[in-house]
């Protein structure tokens, strides 16, 4: 039985957690963020939980929990 790949976009932007969450960044943080808010551009910084619905897509391209 041959190896799943990763998917490398989905490893770069997505981590999984040691109970199993899938974890996800917040959008708009690489662009026009020199007018935001220093809170505004603190939270971008943190790593919020996957949606269910979005789950089971994204388990099928990180077949190894990377």
């Amino acid at each position: 039985m041959p190896k799943i790949k990763t998917h490398k976009g989905a490893q770069k932007r997505f981590s999984i957690t040691g109970s199993g969450k899938i974890m996800r960044t917040k959008i708009g943080q690489g662009h026009l963020r020199v007018h935001k808010a220093k809170r505004a551009k603190g939270q971008f910084d943190e790593m919020i939980p996957l949606n269910h619905s979005d789950q089971k897509r994204i388990k099928r391209l990180l077949p190894y929990g990377v």
